[in-house]
């Protein structure tokens, strides 16, 4: 287990070359194809891209959630806090999902027990994790409602008696309530009005800054990724395309899906332009290419894009792009200074 008393530059996520596919009868679904990113104390990071991308598949993965069958992790490997997830039988996973890792689900509704109180739902797991009494676990569910700014008293209602939004905080409290070291949130404000996503997203970040917790944020939204993180790992069929600092993906812009990412955001300052949505559709996970999978939907695509796997290059410390057009030296993208 890591030392309280480290710093913040300790790394609390390693996922090394992350392959997952969904086995069905009749075809093999390829979700995660090597992803390898790395989170340290405190620290925030967002997965990007749009849906069938891997994100969540990656997020069940660290979690050693990702349903079995169909759900086969071919290789690589996870460490959290220390730990090898994907070594550990289901008693041990028990103890580190909650205390050193915790995930918040897209839908409250079907992730919170619909006749159970809230506040056992909260106690149940500080009792699993803490060394304290049932009256004492209570106690700090109750705190945690508060937290999350539901009153204290509303502890013994039911998940049918809260709105979206009061739902959604409540499995904050949860996923809070053992003070994890790492949280996960895949789409946390999905099914809630624009205020209410707002509200959700200033409590994750108060409460990521007041317990120091790292972060990963899954998201399609651009705009979630500017306000709620640090880095940013762009994904696209199964695979991390580019991957830096905010400034540098917002700013210096290197593989074109996300240059096209950010072309389909609507500009309030261009009334009446058209969007400019990426081509074609995303690649079919049952079927992807020899060469790059964006290669079909890419403008810049070459023979070579089309025949032999990307590789990766190093853009600077922080920041790099897998894309076999950077072989050409010349290669570059133009333009994609004015995001920040």
């Amino acid at each position: 287990m890591i030392d309280e008393s480290t710093t913040n530059s300790e790394v609390v996520l390693e996922v090394e070359d992350l392959v997952v596919h969904y086995e069905l009868k009749n075809e093999t679904v390829k979700a995660v194809n090597g992803v390898s990113f790395s989170l340290t104390k405190g620290r925030s990071i967002g997965l990007v891209g749009e849906t069938g991308a891997g994100k969540t598949t990656t997020a069940l993965a660290i979690m050693n959630l990702v349903p079995k069958p169909p759900g086969v992790i071919k290789s690589g490997t996870i460490d959290v806090c220390g730990y090898k997830m994907l070594e550990l039988k289901p008693k041990q996973l028990e103890k580190i999902r909650g205390k050193e890792i915790s995930m918040i689900f897209q839908d409250p509704m079907t992730s919170l027990n619909p006749v159970i109180p809230v506040g056992d739902q909260i106690a149940e797991s500080v009792r699993l994790h803490e060394n304290v009494s049932a009256s004492q676990a209570y106690d700090r569910a109750v705190e945690m409602l508060e937290l999350v700014g539901i009153p204290g008293e509303r502890a013994g209602e039911y998940p049918h008696q809260f709105s979206g939004g009061m739902r959604q905080r409540v499995l904050i409290a949860i996923a809070l309530a053992c003070n994890p070291r790492i949280l996960i949130a895949d789409e946390p404000t999905t099914a809630l009005d624009v205020t209410i996503q707002a509200q959700v997203l200033n409590m994750i970040n108060d409460l990521k800054k007041k317990f120091g917790t790292a972060l990963i944020m899954i998201t399609h939204d651009l705009g979630v990724v500017a306000k709620m993180c640090d880095d940013v790992a762009v994904m696209y069929a199964g695979r991390i395309v580019e991957k830096g600092t905010l400034e540098d993906v917002f700013n210096d812009t290197k593989h074109p899906y996300t240059e096209g990412l950010f072309n389909s955001l609507p500009d309030i300052s261009k009334k009446g332009t058209d969007l400019k949505p990426i081509p074609g559709q995303i690649a079919d996970p049952t079927r992807l290419p020899e060469g790059c999978a964006f290669a079909p939907r890419c403008r810049y695509a070459t023979d070579a894009c089309r025949e032999k796997p990307p590789t990766i290059h190093q853009i600077s410390p922080t920041h790099f792009v897998e894309c076999t057009a950077y072989d050409d030296p010349g290669f570059h993208i133009e333009g994609w200074q004015n995001h920040g």
